[in-house]
């Protein structure tokens, strides 16, 4: 501790015996109506004499503010609603009223009002009851601050609970206050922290909450309502407890602003006269179910910022909701809109099935779009809302959309762009089995009618089925696929589900039967736009704290680290290659072709179409090197058929294009590289 801060207390203590000395047994017939006995001061002894440094952390309760790319508002983050204004922007009226109404000696005394003490305890005396406090806008300021530090409710039980221990504290800290900060400063906490009613806290929230303005226009009648709510802001609430409270409140303020020479008896008589007009103002838009656009991002945001690194930032709940942080987000507002819209013309929002449109920046990982047919909300009686996390859950199979991840695993070993087989229709695979049928073998049959002798990159982009199970068994197990996925980022590190595909070794694999992540779909693919970097999805661009300042971890380091991308998962040039044929399956005019309906002219689109067994899920994956957009439509609640003539290149690729041309439109055509003839050509 250093020798300013012991030279400090030692005067407020020093001062708070005088106080005492001063006031006498007046100022005790003030406390004996709360005193907890010298017992329970000697038990809180080791808080007597705190410094200030307890209360540094003033705000404890600040609104927490969401924003998108472009800077605008998507959501506030809040458990109190307090947004804390400079003094200055403070009209001169309402620090007149609040002094009048609570410390009319504010700028005279030192932090403890013995005067003030003696009045109010005169006061008790006659009435037989404590009918007035002696607490100064500096203890109150303490007061509050300590109650808004407190987690649980028994710790603000203790911090406003009556004792001599308590106010002593209080008073201590106070006088050290008073050293410490000049009147006005003081005075701009106190309005910024003072609760007002109707989870308001601080004059500038209050001035929305009841008259729905800024606090800058702040007229003579309502400082002075305001002024008269600090008192017991839940009991004199005019919008939800006692307006004619509220009025008898106000009217009080304003006959003792006239008192005091702040107003004349005719201005306060003439606003008397007049009811107090309240014009009650809407919250701020409260955490994701009230958030402005994105609001199923909002959650998956949410949710990230409280996740453990490396897969988070490891903020606590309370530090989100209470801090006054700035979060800036990967969302484009432009790009989630043109989600939103293409995907409700598809999907209904009362649809039994939902249409999701996840949008991500290859080589950054950044989230720029999270739109789906479904309302965020938990109505269970609406079927349009839900709040599952529909986006990060793994739920329906994703189809052939995985051949890529077979594709690539015969590529990286040398097979080729070229490798030929020619597989029957159905196909009995010499590898795999089918314990469900009666001679155990394992039968695949093709979706429509193809030519039996395919190469690969054929076979990719018209999406054969009976080729890739056949490609399966050339390369002996499913291991090379999974880990091939494991390596692009369809799982997250430590997820044991591609263990468990390893160990049962099922030929479906290459169909897409397992339960996929939306995102981590598009992560995966994302990595082949960007040429083999992988970058882990987020949706943070920054966090500042409420000083504008880099928001830090335990390590004193920013806790946005920029650190989820890893280059080179896969060669560059196998990446070029697979883009390459990936082309072929959206560009004109390419025989065969299943995601045809993606085309956006004017832009190079590579894609992949996915259509699970008895057609439960549709998917299309399309991009450029610039955006990659995974596309879904399933039952998020129970596996269902979309119908015989469902397929992901009808209304998922229908989406992508409703969603991308408008996305796209501004931004130049961005040519992916030549593929790579290493690739190409293998050992054929």
């Amino acid at each position: 501790m250093s020798a300013t801060t012991v030279g400090k207390k030692a005067s407020a203590a020093v001062k708070l015996v005088l106080a005492i000395a001063v006031a006498g047994t007046l100022v005790a017939g003030l406390l004996l109506p709360v005193l907890g006995g010298v017992g329970i001061a000697a038990r809180n002894s080791t808080t007597l004499l705190d410094d200030t440094t307890v209360l540094e952390e003033d705000a404890g309760v600040e609104v927490t503010r969401v924003l998108a790319t472009d800077d605008s508002l998507l959501a506030y983050f809040y458990t109190y609603n307090r947004t804390p204004v400079p003094l200055e922007r403070i009209p001169l009226v309402m620090r007149q009223a609040i002094i009048a109404i609570e410390d009319e000696r504010f700028y005279d005394h030192g932090g403890l009002d013995a005067q003030g003490l003696t009045r109010a305890a005169l006061t008790n005396l006659q009435a037989g009851a404590v009918k007035e406090g002696g607490s100064t806008l500096t203890q109150q300021y303490v007061k509050n601050v300590l109650f808004n530090q407190a987690d649980t409710d028994e710790e603000r039980q203790a911090a406003i609970r009556p004792s001599l221990a308590r106010k002593l504290r209080e008073a201590n800290l106070a006088l050290q206050l008073e050293q410490q900060y000049t009147k006005d400063e003081i005075l701009e906490k106190y309005l910024n922290v003072v609760f007002f009613g109707s989870n308001a806290y601080g004059v500038a929230a209050a001035t929305r909450v009841y008259f729905n303005k800024m606090v800058e226009d702040l007229t003579l009648p309502e400082a002075a309502l305001l002024a008269g709510l600090v008192v017991n802001g839940s009991q004199y609430d005019p919008i939800n407890n006692d307006p004619a409270a509220a009025t008898d409140r106000r009217n009080l303020v304003l006959d003792r602003m006239a008192e005091q020479d702040y107003i004349t008896e005719a201005e306060a008589e003439a606003t008397k006269a007049v009811p107090p007009v309240i014009t009650p103002g809407a919250d701020p838009p409260r955490n994701c179910a009230g958030a402005i656009i994105g609001r199923f991002f909002c959650d998956w945001m949410f949710e990230y910022l409280t996740t453990a690194p490396p897969r988070g930032l490891g903020l606590t709940s309370k530090q989100i909701l209470e801090d006054g942080l700035t979060i800036r987000t990967t969302l484009d507002p432009r790009m989630q809109r043109a989600g939103d819209e293409a995907v409700r013309s598809q999907i209904a929002p009362n649809s039994q099935f939902a249409g999701l449109f996840t949008l991500v920046e290859p080589a950054t990982g950044k989230v720029r779009a999270m739109a789906t047919s479904k309302v965020y909300g938990s109505n269970a009686d609406d079927p349009a809302q839900t709040t599952v996390k529909l986006f990060s859950t793994p739920s329906s199979g994703a189809g052939s959309t995985y051949k890529l991840f077979v594709a690539a695993s015969a590529l990286e070993q040398l097979k080729g762009k070229g490798f030929t087989l020619t597989s029957s229709d159905p196909y009995v695979s010499r590898v795999y089995r089918n314990e469900e049928e009666p001679d155990g073998k394992y039968r695949v049959s093709n979706a429509g009618n193809y030519r039996p002798t395919l190469d690969l990159e054929t076979a990719l982009y018209q999406s054969s089925n009976t080729y890739f199970v056949h490609l399966q068994d050339e390369l002996g197990s499913v291991r090379s696929s999974v880990e091939m996925g494991q390596r692009l980022g369809l799982w997250y590190p430590g997820d044991p589900r591609p263990e468990r595909i390893i160990a049962e070794n099922n030929g479906s694999f290459t169909l897409g039967p397992v339960e996929t992540s939306p995102l981590l779909l598009a992560t995966a693919y994302a990595t082949v736009a960007a040429r083999g970097t992988r970058c882990w999805p987020t949706p943070i661009e920054e966090v500042l704290d409420r000083n504008g300042e880099p928001q830090l971890d335990a390590n004193g380091e920013p806790v946005v680290k920029n650190d989820n991308c890893t280059a080179d998962v896969i060669p560059s040039g196998l990446a070029d290659t697979i883009n390459q044929i990936l082309l072929k399956d959206v560009g004109c005019c390419f025989p065969g072709q299943t995601g045809g309906r993606a085309r956006i002219e004017g832009h190079a689109v590579a894609g992949k179409t996915g259509t699970t067994q008895d057609n439960k899920g549709t998917w299309f994956v399309g991009y450029t090197p610039q955006l990659l957009a995974s596309v879904g439509v399933f039952n998020p609640d129970t596996p269902t058929s979309l119908g015989d003539r469902a397929f992901g290149g009808g209304i998922p690729a229908t989406i992508f294009n409703l969603a991308m041309t408008p996305i796209l439109g501004p931004m130049p055509n961005a040519p992916f590289p030549p593929s790579s003839r290493k690739y190409d050509q293998g050992n054929t």
